[in-house]
């Protein structure tokens, strides 16, 4: 039993007055307390404070040690009886940590340089020393009695200048180690005073049997080499502590080069799951052993079921799996890391918020154990006045009613560490739940071979001849195995179909050298399922996710098929992603370029899975296609513009003017992007630095990276078409498309026009744009000759696509959609001058109704036009969906093609 003999506080006493650790404080320090000033703890207050202890005669380690005790005291004060927030503690220790490593390496290097002078490399340049703060200290979230994992990390290999003599050289290597030696000196030894942090160092590279201070190469080959995978998330929250000085040093990007890919992998990394289930499965059993025979051991605020680690833990394994394509996932804090989850939609905002809630509980608990007697202990106490006095010092009435709440809290934890880290649950309804250990419970591939259909299992049996198959792990054809295992079954239940499984052996064969898509299947039950379902939909979303594997994370989302493309959204998102790119130095072009790629990949396939799961029209699927178009184009611009070397200007005098399906907002999947580049800027250099601007924005959205690319693009309606200029001055544009010198448009090009709008620039210029093309669909036509040349047209057209005998194609035959927008067409150019409702581009079923209603067409037909064009493009959607032809029999759609015929007899028929 503890010692009872210190009774509680009475009642005017402050509740801070029952703590042990407070009492000794006072009895020791008392006269010393008023050194620091009043508030909370800061560098600011702190560094007077040590230079005060130092100018009454401590010795730097007695100041050090004294200063971190001054910090407790009052730091037990702010919390107990202020109930300051959780941020003000480990603040408050974390700038203690960050001050007294600053003064001890400091003085650490100060008398070795007396010694043996300062480290040189090979060209007799400064060789620098980092602290790197590991776990809770990198976090910057230090409990009140934590040690700090530290590692030391020296920029390069040399030798120290020696004294001026020739004497006392040593090897960096040497002299640093000595450094750490007496950093832990003056900080980490117990002495009278205490001491001011436990150092640990277990983290280094190979741990305690490796060197306690490495250099910068020997750090990244260990990485590369030999870094095991919870080591990513150790340095997950790395950063650089001390000295002060050099944290801003621009030689610190090398460090960051070597532990940012070791930490974020390229590709959505699934298969850091059974490595962080098995270093948790660890710190439960040692767990276990420690409270053997000690069941109060058991109740361990930081280790035990629902406790700190496993919310870390949740946290962590969120960052690690995605951090590496989304970079705005990157931080070191729990409580900055979860509502950036939520907005990345990994996480609901309600379980955010009680993850986040749930953490503060538990960290303000952990610190009123150690505030009881400065133990680095996370177990509950046993003692009713200690627990009491904690239950007081939280805001309850009594330990009851604290420790209920303590109970609500671990549950809720508990509860979502197991829905994302549940090991080996049995296959309930097609559920299979992820396997602790795939390689070592997976049955071999030829168990599952006979419970597949012959077209599969001949497909799969194909893999075998591929090299990739015979390199993939143990864990990887484990995983491999359990997927077709779990398929085996969706089939024989009926769930899947026969063509979405050949179409995943298809999908899975491509990807074995990519075993993180594996793991993620295999972790993701309802993925692996929802994937089965869009493969076997039809064959263009199966090739899409051939190529962009990536994407299929997505179906993860519970909120995927009950949301639309949001444009405000999207391209914050990416300004966040690149914000967080900046703050690492890794936003050069080509980390930009897959950024962009990746995000309009991702959210070209949400609004291919609301389509193929019929959540969303054809129409709708052009709506958000056409506005992603618009965002990523948007982003593109301002990205380009602000890498432009000749750049004159803060923004672009500049506009994008969209034709065809884009500028109708009628685009579909893999549709190229008709574009004209217009600048309107009377500086003399503009023509130059716009052309250049142009090439490289044309550049960026289509270069095939690793990610592959954006769009084709399309400038042939630019002025003179291919012949003319890449970008032109907007008065250039406006005299072309208004006749106005002998350089002007066609009529054909006045076409174009009835589909165009301003995609992107400046509003001004927008404005202008509207009212050329308004002067242009508006100017007066002779009705004969307009509509001989669009006929002419319209058979040119016909005649380059051919249709067979006996076939009708949707698009280009006599009854098809190209007769509507022509049709469309004639009557926006004839009639929009007298009908002002026909000007606004709205595309081609709102057109056909209002002018309906503006008498232009016979009673009935403008809708049943309408209707027919909807259901030509649905069934063109369709076809292009499964790789299928637009041409079906001529015996189908007879409806749709009489009454596109009578509408085309109706408004073009020359007789």
């Amino acid at each position: 039993m503890a010692n009872t003999d210190i009774t509680p506080p009475q009642a005017s006493l402050p509740l801070s007055a029952h703590s042990r650790f407070v009492q000794r404080l006072h009895r020791r320090y008392d006269d010393l307390l008023g050194l620091l000033p009043d508030g909370p703890p800061t560098h600011a207050t702190m560094a007077p404070t040590l230079a005060a202890l130092l100018a009454k005669g401590h010795a730097l380690g007695a100041a050090l040690r004294i200063l971190r005790q001054l910090v407790m005291a009052r730091l037990i004060d702010l919390d107990c009886d202020q109930q300051a927030d959780l941020q003000t503690i480990t603040q408050g220790v974390t700038e203690l940590a960050e001050l007294t490593l600053d003064a001890a390496c400091t003085a650490a290097r100060a008398e070795l340089d007396s010694r043996h002078g300062a480290p040189r490399d090979a060209d007799g340049q400064p060789v620098q020393l980092w602290i790197i703060g590991m776990g809770k200290l990198g976090a910057r979230e230090l409990n009140v009695s934590s040690d700090i994992d530290l590692i030391y990390i020296y920029e390069q290999e040399g030798e120290t200048a020696g004294q001026p003599d020739g004497r006392g050289k040593l090897s960096n290597h040497e002299y640093f180690i000595r450094a750490i030696k007496l950093i832990y000196q003056l900080i980490g030894e117990t002495t009278e005073h205490g001491f001011v942090f436990r150092v640990d160092l277990m983290l280094r590279p190979h741990g305690n049997s490796g060197p306690a201070a490495i250099s910068v190469a020997a750090l990244e080959d260990y990485l590369q080499t030999h870094g095991r995978e919870w080591e990513r998330f150790a340095w997950l929250k790395s950063r650089i502590v001390a000295p002060l000085a050099d944290i801003r040093s621009p030689n610190v990007q090398a460090l960051r080069g070597a532990v940012l890919p070791f930490v974020f992998r390229r590709y959505l990394d699934y298969a850091v799951f059974d490595s962080l289930r098995s270093l948790h499965r660890q710190i439960r059993e040692h767990a276990a052993k420690r409270s053997a025979g000690h069941p109060e051991r058991a109740n361990d605020v930081k280790l035990s079921r629902g406790g700190i680690r496993e919310i870390e833990f949740i946290v962590q394994l969120l960052q690690v799996v995605r951090g590496g394509q989304f970079p705005e996932l990157r931080c070191r804090a729990t409580l900055e890391a979860l509502p950036r989850l939520e907005r990345a939609s990994l996480m609901a905002p309600e379980t955010a918020q009680a993850l986040a809630d749930a953490y503060i509980f538990l960290r303000k608990v952990e610190h009123r154990i150690q505030y009881l007697d400065d133990q680095q202990t996370h177990v509950l106490p046993t003692r009713d006045d200690d627990l009491l006095w904690m239950a007081q010092t939280l805001g309850y009435a009594n330990e009851c009613q604290f420790l209920h709440q303590l109970d609500a809290h671990r549950e809720l934890v508990a509860q979502e560490f197991d829905k994302l880290l549940g090991g080996n649950e049995a296959c309930k309804g097609g559920q299979c739940g992820g396997a602790k250990g795939a390689a070592a419970s997976a049955p071999e591939l030829d168990s599952v071979l006979p419970r597949l259909p012959e077209a599969v299992r001949e497909r799969v049996l194909q893999w075998q001849r591929n090299p990739r198959y015979s390199y993939l792990s143990d864990a990887g054809t484990g995983r491999l195995v359990l997927l077709l295992q779990r398929t085996a079954q969706w089939l024989s239940q009926g769930l899947v179909s026969e063509i979405a499984a050949v179409r995943l052996a298809d999908w899975m064969e491509s990807l074995l050298r990519r075993e993180s898509y594996l793991a993620m299947l295999q972790e993701r039950p309802a993925v692996h399922e929802k994937l089965m379902h869009m493969l076997g939909a039809a064959k263009w979303p199966a090739r899409y996710m051939l190529q962009h594997p990536g994407v299929i994370d997505e179906l993860a989302s519970d909120a995927l098929m009950h949301e639309r493309f949001n444009p405000q959204e999207f391209e914050a998102d990416l300004e966040r992603r690149r914000a967080a790119l900046q703050s690492t130095a890794e936003d050069d072009d080509e980390n930009l370029l897959n950024l962009l790629r990746r995000a309009q990949h991702a959210e070209t396939f949400r609004t291919l899975a609301r389509d193929v799961e019929q959540q969303i029209t054809v129409e709708q699927v052009a709506d958000d296609l056409s506005a992603l178009a618009d965002a990523v184009l948007r982003v593109t611009t301002r990205w380009c513009w602000s890498r432009l070397k000749s750049a004159h200007r803060a923004e672009p005098q500049f506009g994008i003017i969209g034709y065809g399906k884009l500028g109708g907002k009628e685009l579909g999947y893999g549709s190229d992007l008709d574009i004209v580049f217009v600048f309107d800027d009377d500086d003399e250099r503009a023509p130059e630095v716009y052309s250049a601007f142009v090439r490289k924005l044309i550049s960026w959205l289509t270069v095939k990276t690793g990610e592959g690319d954006l769009f084709e693009i399309d400038t042939a309606l630019r002025p003179n078409g291919n012949s003319g200029l890449l970008v032109t001055s907007f008065d250039s544009y406006a005299n072309y498309q208004q006749q106005r010198g002998s350089n002007t448009a066609w009529t054909w090009e006045h076409q174009a026009m009835t589909r165009s709008r301003f995609v992107l620039g400046n509003p001004s210029l927008a404005a202008r744009f509207d009212a050329v093309r308004e002067a242009v669909i508006t100017a007066p036509r002779d009705a004969a000759s307009l509509r001989s040349e669009i006929a002419t047209m319209r058979e040119r057209v016909r005649s380059a696509h051919p249709v067979p005998a006996g076939l009708f194609d949707v698009k280009h035959s006599v009854g098809g959609m190209m007769d509507v927008e022509f049709v469309v067409q004639y009557l926006v150019l004839l009639h929009s001058a007298c009908n002002p409702a026909l000007r606004p581009n709205l595309g081609n079923i709102t057109l056909l109704r209002r002018a309906e209603s503006a008498g232009l067409l016979p009673a009935g037909m403008g809708e049943e036009a309408a209707n027919a064009y909807r259901a030509l493009r649905r069934v063109q959607h369709v076809a292009r969906l499964n790789e299928a032809p637009t041409q079906v029999p001529d015996t189908a759609l007879q409806i749709e093609q009489q009454t596109v015929r009578a509408l085309w007899a109706a408004v073009l028929q020359t007789g």
